[in-house]
């Protein structure tokens, strides 16, 4: 894959993973922020608003507002600018998994742009479960980041696999110590 196919495919995933996080957090904010929370499915779905200045499930919510600053602005932008030369640079990457990569830089760039015009805080707006069991309230990015992780590992999973595989000694060049 040449450069210029690199840069094309990164930037596709990138623009629209960032695109599709902006835009259902704006729909979310406009319809949800001052309304009740929506159920679908019996409940297996629920649309409900949060404004998150943590990360997943609200951790380091209470930490000093600085800190949050540099650790989840600054900190994150470096190392998402880090993964993002990794992707487009390492030519040892194939393509599921520059996509695979694509996806987790451009779900924490989702975030990140929240945090950079939304005061350190993310928009949240999803939540699945039955019963008393739900998940964190969560959004397009968060779900991009982890379809990103879940691609990466099957596909290591499944280069693992073939590695693995017997080989067959018929199509195998006889060895030189055997008579």
């Amino acid at each position: 894959m040449t450069f210029s196919q690199r840069i094309i495919l990164v930037m596709t995933v990138l623009l629209a993973t960032i695109g599709f996080d902006q835009l259902t957090k704006m729909l979310a904010a406009l319809h949800l922020a001052s309304s009740p929370p929506i159920s679908f499915l019996n409940d297996l779905v629920r649309l409900q608003y949060a404004e998150n200045s943590g990360i997943m499930l609200s951790l380091g919510s209470t930490l000093p507002e600085w800190v949050r600053f540099w650790l989840f602005t600054v900190v994150v932008g470096i190392l998402l600018f880090i993964l993002l030369l990794y992707t487009l640079f390492d030519r040892s990457l194939d393509r599921p998994q520059m996509i695979a990569l694509s996806l987790m830089t451009g779900g924490g760039m989702g975030n990140l742009f929240d945090r950079i015009v939304r005061d350190g805080t993310v928009i949240d707006f999803l939540s699945v479960g039955f019963g008393d069991f739900r998940t964190a309230v969560f959004n397009v990015a968060d779900m991009v980041v982890f379809a990103g992780v879940i691609l990466m590992v099957l596909h290591r999973r499944s280069h693992k696999m073939d590695e693995d595989k017997p080989t067959d000694p018929h199509t195998q060049p006889p060895n030189e110590n055997t008579p």
